[in-house]
């Protein structure tokens, strides 16, 4: 019998239902959407409508990234530890970009300057 590798949850779940949460966890810091979409644009390479478009089509996580037009070849200077595990360990490529991106919402959230969460 071949062994079964699961896929984690959170590839499966749908981009549409985190990134609410995403916005809500800075709106609480008295960040702003549009610094949550201009963060998710500079990793994906999406634009503003391609984005809404995931969203409204309820893209799943392993989707959304692996549909991204162009990840963003700064994204290797995001270092860290998001959730415990230290993001430069991460072998896996589709974990490794959502915990990019939750680093990145976690700068912001934290009152970070735009230029520094952008690695510009």
């Amino acid at each position: 019998m071949k062994p079964t590798t699961t896929k984690h949850r959170i590839y499966t779940m749908s981009f549409a239902r985190v990134y609410p949460l995403y916005i809500a966890k800075v709106e609480k810091k008295g960040r702003t959407k549009a610094e949550v979409d201009e963060i998710i644009r500079w990793l994906t390479g999406y634009t503003q409508k391609k984005l809404e478009a995931q969203i409204e089509k309820k893209t799943t996580f392993e989707d959304f990234f692996d549909q991204a037009p162009k990840m963003n070849p700064s994204r290797a200077l995001i270092t860290g530890v998001v959730c415990g595990v230290r993001i430069e360990e991460i072998e896996e490529p589709t974990m490794r970009e959502i915990r990019y991106l939750d680093k990145l919402i976690d700068e912001l959230a934290k009152g970070k300057a735009m230029e520094k969460i952008l690695r510009t």
